[in-house]
């Protein structure tokens, strides 16, 4: 039996992802591949990224696809960083090119958001929320630490939703923003976010403080998901400074307090749990600061650092004291994947 399905398609820095959304917005297939970093390694050049892309992406397809017989509706793909028109990463052509083709070949829609764009899609799909106009969202990954507000607009219309196969960024852009008003009062009504950038790094990025800190305590890059294993072991908390002036974060003296600390051989696991308490209190502030300034109450959480359990409870905890709302995907919707680029473009279509 053919199923009728949309495909997102995420090519990111260090993750290939596909993932396949029945009509009724559920998880019908994915399939995602980390790229690999030669051991030792704190990163991957832009064109090691697009080669590797480039070969996993017909791997992962066959790999989704095997055993469903799919009938797509539409495509939604992250086709650069961050939505503005500035935003350009070679790894995102990987994708973009292989959704255009797939969508060109069947004659379906094809919608081009952001990065960005997809972790906060991705985020409302698994947390079911929040379910508010005006919220706060935390961006923290290896790429990126952005604190947004983010605004509902409700968009109207197949011009204003992106209805048909979009073919250039420019009309990609058109389309996010979005200017029709409604001509016909049976026209579906399809909710899209602005994103203002209110806060963030000034330097380094939470992912990146993570990953200097765990290669050199020895770990593999990326360093997240075992550095939050060594914390496990601690005896106590090393409580490091910590940078924050209102919405704005630095995180290049903590790292190279931290850095220090392991020269004089402290305890890993004490230092690996510092990381994390100071990464947590970071975020604490500045949403606690962001919220106040912008008279909101509810935040989510998206970006592979935001998927560390403990920074996780540490959040909900000390926010809950201002009556602010924390809203957390799945782990793993957490981190790298193309549920948001799928749900968006389901969004689009069904309304």
């Amino acid at each position: 039996m053919t199923e009728e399905v949309y495909l997102g398609i995420d090519t990111s820095c260090y993750t290939t992802s596909l993932f396949f959304m029945n009509r009724q917005g559920q998880k019908v297939a994915e399939a995602r591949r980390i790229l690999k970093v030669k051991p030792g390694g704190c990163g991957l050049q832009q064109s090691e990224m697009l080669y590797q892309h480039t070969r996993n992406l017909p791997e992962l397809m066959e790999e989704a696809v095997q055993g469903h017989a799919f009938s797509m509706l539409g495509i939604g793909v992250s086709a650069r960083p961050r939505p503005r028109e500035d935003s350009y990463m070679p790894a995102f052509l990987a994708g973009q090119g292989f959704a255009r083709s797939l969508a060109a070949l069947y004659s379906i829609p094809l919608w081009q958001i952001s990065h960005q764009e997809n972790h906060l899609e991705a985020a409302m799909w698994s947390a079911k929320g929040p379910d508010t106009d005006r919220f706060l969202f935390l961006h923290a990954s290896g790429g990126t630490t952005d604190l947004l507000l983010v605004e509902k607009m409700d968009m109207f219309g197949p011009d204003a939703t992106g209805g048909l196969p979009v073919a250039d960024m420019a009309q990609a852009e058109e389309n996010a923003v979005g200017t029709a008003v409604p001509t016909n009062p049976k026209e579906k009504v399809v909710a899209n976010y602005r994103l203002t950038e209110i806060g963030g790094s000034l330097d380094l990025h939470a992912g990146q403080f993570v990953d200097r800190a765990g290669v050199a305590l020895g770990l593999d890059f990326p360093a997240g998901p075992a550095l939050e294993k060594l914390a496990e072991q601690h005896t106590e908390i090393m409580e490091i400074p910590v940078s924050v002036h209102k919405t704005n974060v630095s995180f290049s003296g903590p790292c190279t307090w931290v850095l220090r600390q392991i020269e004089h051989n402290n305890f890993a696991a004490n230092i690996a749990a510092g990381v994390q308490w100071g990464l947590a209190e970071t975020f604490v502030r500045m949403i606690r600061n962001g919220a106040a300034e912008h008279q909101v109450k509810d935040v989510i959480l998206a970006g592979g650092v935001s998927a560390n359990q403990w920074i996780r409870n540490r959040i909900i905890e000390k926010l809950s004291r201002r009556q602010i709302k924390v809203w957390l995907p799945e782990n793993r919707y957490s981190g790298d994947n193309a549920s948001g680029c799928a749900a968006y473009a389901r969004r689009q279509q069904e309304g």
